[in-house]
């Protein structure tokens, strides 16, 4: 088992978000389908340790959320759908942080900015479009030595080479072992990626669609 979930609940004030009693999968991909609103990025955004909540995650059979919060983040990476970082802050600066606190091994940042095409390191991201920002954020969803990342629709706002390029880092990091969760209303079918499982977000809980 790699990710289990067990009583997620999750509420906006007096509103419940999500409530999913049980789920739990293996190494695969993954792909999250839900209308907008239905709660997609609330959930990955639980699960990458960013909002409280009730209920238990784990991650590998060993790492609890709460109880081993260090180990949990290491292995569970999060890219957001549209992500926000400080503008006065720039692409070298972002990377180069999380590379250390992911415990990247040597080389692998290096690596990412060359495949996803960064080449605008110095730029502060007040600077940047949204589509040079989702690079900088789909490039650091892949550092250190993740077991699990989530990527909250990663093909918005990026151009086909870049989007060549992150199918290519997805099918090399499977193959590796990495689990995906993925979301979005594209298909993936054209990249040629092959996905283990789909489920709807739906209702506030995960609902198993039948593989293609």
């Amino acid at each position: 088992m790699v990710l289990k979930i067990e009583g997620l609940k999750q509420h906006y004030g007096d509103h419940e978000v999500l409530d999913i009693a049980s789920w739990e999968i293996n190494h695969g991909i993954y792909w999250i389908q839900g209308e907008n609103g239905a709660g997609k990025s609330t959930l990955f955004r639980t699960l990458a340790g960013m909002l409280p909540y009730q209920g238990t995650v784990m991650l590998d059979n060993q790492y609890d959320l709460r109880k081993n919060p260090v180990g949990y983040r290491l292995g569970l990476n999060l890219g957001e759908a549209e992500p926000l970082y400080p503008s006065f802050l720039t692409p070298a600066d972002l990377i180069a942080f999380v590379a250390e606190a992911k415990r990247s091994p040597a080389g692998q940042a290096e690596s990412l900015i060359n495949a996803l095409g960064i080449q605008y390191l110095n730029n502060t991201f007040g600077s940047c479009s949204s589509g040079m920002v989702k690079k900088v954020s789909l490039a650091v969803a892949f550092l250190g030595k993740p077991s699990v990342i989530i990527l909250d629709e990663p093909l918005i706002t990026i151009d086909m080479e870049a989007r060549a390029a992150l199918f290519d880092l997805i099918k090399t990091y499977y193959a590796a072992g990495v689990t995906f969760l993925l979301s979005s209303h594209q298909t993936f079918q054209q990249e040629g990626l092959e996905v283990t499982q789909t489920f709807a977000l739906k209702n506030k809980t995960l609902i198993e669609f039948p593989v293609a």
